[in-house]
């Protein structure tokens, strides 16, 4: 059949890749052959540990580092320039566990001093010592830098934070009495709601590596969770004991907000349901919290 030139669209042209060459041209030239470089590297490995297999693509299209993760640096940044202050510039007897420093310290989270509502945020600046302030600081680089590269620095922002609310209102109704340091609850937010992406898609995303993922985040929040239970229980130092309960409510407040956040790649999630839901349930969890710290608490 023959075509008439004249008919053709003169502004006509092929679709072409990020290298300038012609999508049409591919034929004998697949993605084995073309060079990848470090960077598509790297959010292709994003794209497998985050996200289900059919929005790998999507998201190496839009992929970009602007903004950076800011957020989650940013807070790090915070958390370690405050533990360097109460272990370098506040007399310690050593700073590999701090002691009165912090417990006196106007960010710390205690019973006692409830009514200064910040310190229900800001104990999350403040460490015990240098394994606590180390462990959560990679936890949260690992896990926070790939989930702000992919879902931006307003959702896990809204998460992290959700989980740190959530950790010292749970601690302040179950476990009234003990003292509270630490990020353990924005911590345990993004694990809650990476955990539960990596379950709900566990079909969707590669096997083995879904395996592994759900595997270790059970070692690490096994091992976490008995340390914290094995403090708070069983041993005997005099002074506060540190409530675990930070924990569990950061986990909770990642596998309901952080699920919907961290599974809504990509989509409004105001027109989803699951939102509207899981902030109903916030919101009745924290007008509740608040009464029963204002009328029933026995701290």
């Amino acid at each position: 059949m023959d075509i008439d030139i004249e008919e053709q669209d003169p502004l006509a042209v092929d679709p072409v890749d990020r290298d300038g060459r012609r999508m049409g041209d591919r034929g004998g030239d697949d993605d084995g052959n073309r060079k990848v470089g470090c960077c598509e590297r790297f959010h292709r490995s994003i794209s497998k540990w985050m996200l289900p297999e059919e929005l790998h693509e999507q998201y190496r299209e839009r992929a970009n580092c602007c903004p950076p993760p800011i957020f989650i640096i940013l807070i790090s940044i915070g958390e370690l320039a405050v533990f360097i202050y109460y272990a370098v510039w506040k007399p310690q007897k050593q700073w590999v566990t701090l002691g009165e420093g912090i417990w006196n310290s106007p960010l710390s989270y205690k019973s006692d001093r409830r009514e200064e509502a910040w310190r229900f945020v800001s104990y999350m600046f403040v460490h015990a010592g240098v394994e606590h302030i180390l462990g959560n600081l990679v936890m949260q680089l690992l896990l926070g830098i790939p989930l702000e590269l992919v879902h931006k620095g307003f959702e896990v922002g809204m998460v992290y934070m959700a989980g740190v609310l959530a950790g010292s209102l749970a601690s302040s109704i179950f476990d009234p009495l003990s003292a509270l340091v630490g990020a353990s609850g924005g911590v345990y937010a993004l694990i809650g709601g990476y955990f539960m992406n990596a379950v709900v898609n566990f079909r969707e995303m590669i096997p083995l590596l879904g395996v592994f993922r759900i595997g270790v985040i059970v070692i690490i929040v096994g091992t976490d969770v008995g340390f914290a239970l094995y403090r708070r229980f069983l041993t005997h130092e005099v002074g506060l004991k540190v409530s675990f309960v930070a924990h569990i409510g950061g986990g909770v407040a990642g596998m309901t907000i952080g699920y919907v956040f961290f599974s809504a790649y990509n989509q409004k999630l105001l027109k989803d349901p699951r939102f509207w839901l899981c902030i109903v349930g916030y919101v009745v969890f924290l007008l509740f919290a608040v009464l029963f710290n204002i009328f029933l608490s026995p701290a």
